[in-house]
């Protein structure tokens, strides 16, 4: 029967630990042995062919050949609900992937193919409940800043193109049949657009609701990376997959899988560096740099963002450099060093007065406008204020330009017909923030309510975690308000705490 083998001439001892498994999960041999079957038609293993004396030699101990201990596993997980590894059930140990682990990867085309495959592949299949999530950990410091600066080594010997057409190929799994080869210009053109539209949906929406879509098409991606291509070809397809890969990043991010998040990002700008993208890896490096600020690291995020600078400094627009700048004064601010974090304000509004209307940009950069500008510029001056002991200085800096951010992001989404509406309700949470440190309870009552109405209608655990914060700040502060008070018991009510590891 193909597929199934021995370690050939080794005495054979009960396996336990898949017997163990296998007596929890209450299915018979049979039906075991037809899910298998069926599982190996899925992936193209035509040559497997299971039945139940054949499960009764593996409860015995035979060891059987790929794909069959890959199948098992994923069976077994998803009948727990848990990640059941390969060496879990008593089998060979698999070669161990990178793709789940760590992110001091290979810079090298078919790696990170098969690296961006594996970890897309196991995320639609067990990131349900977080347990992908779980099975990671946040790299930060040398660790995590060392192998990003290889982002800018120029390529090994023999890693490239060879007269204009080299390869980046993915090997098929066995018995996986080949797509057929080539890819149309309209093709590849509505791959493009698919992802601009997963962006929109991104902005409009929340990460929670339409992350799986984008991880599915990520994975398809890389499985047309397994033909051979063109080298333009090649390479707007990495960069479409770098697009992906960095925005189902920031959706894991946006519902709170900072593990999951920081591998994809991670991966993202492997594929720009194969797509000869720099602009693009530096907008990967500046998520990167928003998520060590949010969990406290400023010190990674600006090496992260001078990184991005020092990469792109000859091929970046206007409104890129104006948005690392943003986010360079935002470390400095978290880090509590303010001359700095002023001169990075300055450089950004200076640059994006530089912005020209004829300047042709990729789409992943139009988010970045004068909204957004003012609003990275408020918060900074707002986390001054927080780190300078609720500074009046720095709050009377912060107010007009959250207060005009808040502006431009309402009109927006007034006139457009979706618009950046989380944007806005984050906006209005950092405007309601500003009221605290002024001690205005009212206005940031009113300011926070209004943030909530946006909240019950995205996916985004990020916003409704600052409005829980916020909430519980102001109750603390100013608790026999009525408004705060009423704030408090809607913010209960409407947004309650949840374990979200497994949206998406």
């Amino acid at each position: 029967m193909g597929g199934n083998g021995n370690e050939g001439g080794s005495v054979r001892h009960p396996n336990e630990h898949l017997s163990e498994w296998f007596r929890r999960s209450g299915w018979s041999k049979g039906e075991l042995a037809r899910q298998v079957n069926r599982r190996a038609r899925q992936l193209g293993a035509h040559h497997v062919s299971t039945d139940t004396s054949r499960v009764r030699r593996w409860l015995a101990g035979e060891q059987p050949r790929e794909p069959i201990p890959r199948i098992l596993s994923e069976l077994f997980s998803e009948r727990f609900g848990r990640v059941v590894g390969i060496e879990e059930l008593g089998l060979r140990s698999a070669v161990q992937s990178a793709a789940t682990s760590g992110v001091d990867l290979p810079w090298a085309g078919p790696q990170t193919v098969t690296l961006i495959n594996e970890f897309s592949r196991s995320d639609l299949m067990l990131g349900r409940r977080g347990f992908l999530g779980t099975s990671l950990s946040m790299s930060a410091g040398p660790e995590l800043i060392e192998p990003m600066q290889r982002w800018l080594a120029p390529p090994a010997a023999g890693h490239g193109t060879e007269g204009g057409a080299r390869l980046a190929t993915l090997p098929a799994r066995q018995g996986e049949p080949r797509r057929p080869a080539g890819l149309s210009r309209p093709e590849l053109e509505m791959l493009e657009q698919t992802t601009v539209m997963f962006r929109g949906w991104d902005a409009q929406c929340g990460g929670g609701l339409r992350r799986k879509a984008v991880v599915g098409q990520l994975h398809e991606v890389t499985d047309l990376l397994q033909q051979s291509h063109p080298e333009p070809v090649r390479k707007r397809l990495f960069r479409v997959t770098a697009e992906l890969s960095e925005l189902a990043g920031w959706m894991s991010y946006d519902i709170g899988l900072q593990p999951t998040a920081q591998k994809y990002f991670v991966l993202a700008l492997h594929a720009a560096k194969e797509a000869g993208d720099r602009p693009l890896g530096a907008y990967i490096l500046s998520k990167m740099s928003r998520q060590m600020i949010h969990l406290g690291r400023a010190d990674d995020a600006l090496e992260l963002i001078q990184l991005a600078q020092y990469g792109s400094r000859d091929g970046a627009t206007a409104r890129t450099r104006s948005m690392l700048h943003t986010l360079e004064a935002r470390a400095y601010a978290t880090m509590g060093r303010p001359s700095r974090c002023h001169r990075a304000v300055r450089t950004a509004e200076e640059v994006f007065g530089e912005i020209g209307s004829g300047e042709a940009e990729p789409d992943w950069i139009g988010f970045f406008s004068e909204a957004e500008l003012n609003a990275e510029n408020a918060h900074s001056y707002r986390d001054l204020a927080y780190v300078a002991g609720r500074s009046p200085a720095y709050v009377s800096l912060a107010k007009p330009v959250m207060e005009r951010a808040v502006q431009l992001f309402g009109q927006e989404c007034r006139e457009s017909a979706g618009g950046h509406q989380r944007s806005y309700a984050l906006n209005l949470i950092g405007l309601a923030t500003v009221h605290l440190l002024e001690r205005e309870p009212e206005a940031c009552a009113e300011r926070a309510g209004q943030a909530m109405i946006l909240a019950k209608r995205l996916r985004s655990e990020r916003v409704s975690t600052r409005l829980r914060k916020t909430s519980a700040t102001a109750a603390r502060d100013f608790g026999k308000v009525p408004a705060i008070a009423a704030l408090a018991e809607g913010v209960t009510s409407d947004l309650p705490a949840e374990d979200i590891a497994g949206t998406g």
